[in-house]
């Protein structure tokens, strides 16, 4: 496989403008200047004994994940020959386990790099009898597949589909697991066709991902100057709006089905380049010819674990509502379904309408609330609330994303 390659990238070195090198000075009780290359005895020494201790906790972190992973079987992981792995998957369990891990880290190394290797861990645990199969809007190297590695880490089954609709399909049908889809952008807002999806769907939301998005110019050529258009996904094209007209105003723009497509093309079509993640010039072996390029420094990308059940709680939960009413033209009408909420004080942190699919004119409502829809005071709001709808559902009651 071709390997990415960054243009202008100076050669190694030391940074010295000409010169010869200096010999190195004699050490206090040697005689004569030490060997060129050749650490003292005593470095050599101490360094030794660090790896020596590495090597006794690397021994000691290899039998404790091997005994978790013992335990994890014991938790019935392989105990039911009739189970399948998805049904000992607990997202809120792992949720817990993420944020303990969190909260107990006190460096040196960073929290993100700490929940990346739970979340491995965990991985190969529940995957000792079957991996996890997850779908995912492919081709291979898009944002999403990341989230798939982000959420469920790599020892699962990642299944690349040509559409959004086929995940949603392919979810409902019980022929994988579970899938994942983007939903919102932060620079862009949300994904229509995916929350169109959720109208007519009975498949629940039992997670999200978040996800810092670079983004990056990708072709097979050496320079700006020869390209022709940029392939990629309608949402990259928008978050890299103003870097392309400042830099290529006059490059065509074409908008396809994921940013992977765009990086197959540049790959393929002579005067195309893409944009796309980094993944995807290592995977299509394609230049970099600019670096995050998007438009705005904290552009992030929120997804949804597509799954068949509603979770059980795990202490810091969001819940995403489909709620209509009867006549959503009639003056208040959005004022009296929402009333509860406030009543009950419970947080609304995104609303979104969007055509009902019933008749013109007529609209129904996602809503995002703080908290489980099994928390009593949730619960209450939620009571209240589906009395005034004429259309009331729990698409899910989910983990927030861990980060």
């Amino acid at each position: 496989m071709a390997r990415a390659r960054t243009r202008g990238a100076g050669s190694g070195g030391s940074g010295r403008k000409g010169g010869k090198a200096r010999e190195p000075s004699a050490r206090p009780g040697t005689e004569g200047p030490a060997r060129p290359g050749a650490a003292p005895l005593a470095d050599r020494t101490a360094l030794e004994s660090l790896r020596a201790q590495i090597d006794a906790v690397d021994a000691r972190l290899h039998e404790l994940i091997n005994e978790r992973a013992r335990l994890a079987q014991r938790a019935g992981i392989s105990k039911r020959s009739d189970g399948r792995t998805v049904d000992f998957y607990r997202p809120e369990r792992e949720a817990q386990v993420l944020r303990m891990a969190r909260e107990r880290n006190r460096g040196p190394l960073r929290d993100e790099e700490v929940l990346r290797l739970f979340r491995e861990i965990m991985s190969a645990c529940l995957a000792q009898e079957e991996p996890l199969k997850v779908a995912f809007l492919g081709p291979e190297g898009t944002f999403t597949q990341t989230a798939v590695f982000t959420h469920f880490g790599h020892s699962v089954r990642a299944l690349p589909l040509p559409s959004v609709d086929e995940v949603f399909r392919e979810v409902e049908s019980g022929t994988v697991d579970f899938g994942v889809v983007a939903i919102e952008n932060s620079t862009e807002g949300m994904v229509i066709n995916t929350l169109d999806r959720f109208i007519t769907t009975p498949v629940k939301i039992c997670g999200e991902v978040e996800l810092r998005i670079h983004q990056f110019l990708l072709g097979r050529m050496a320079g700006l100057e020869d390209i022709e258009r940029v392939c990629s996904h309608q949402q990259a094209l928008a978050q890299c709006r103003g870097w392309l007209d400042e830099h290529l105003p006059e490059v065509e723009r074409v908008a396809v089905a994921s940013n992977a497509e765009g990086a197959r093309r540049a790959r393929d079509e002579q005067g195309t380049a893409a944009i796309a993640g980094h993944t995807a010039a290592e995977v299509y072996g394609l230049n970099v010819l600019a670096s995050e390029i998007e438009d705005r420094a904290d552009n992030t990308t929120r997804f949804f674990v597509l799954g068949r059940k509603i979770l059980a709680p795990s202490g810091d939960d969001r819940t995403t509502l489909l709620v209509s009413v009867g006549h959503t033209d009639a003056s208040g009408a959005l004022f009296r379904l929402l009333e509860p909420l406030a009543r009950h004080r419970i947080s609304m942190t995104r609303i979104e309408s969007r055509p009902s699919q019933r008749r013109k004119w007529d609209y129904v409502f996602f809503i995002d609330i703080e908290g489980h829809a099994e928390e009593p005071r949730v619960a209450r709001a939620l009571a209240a609330l589906r009395k005034r709808a004429s259309l009331f559902r729990v698409l899910g009651s989910y983990p927030r994303a861990v980060t």
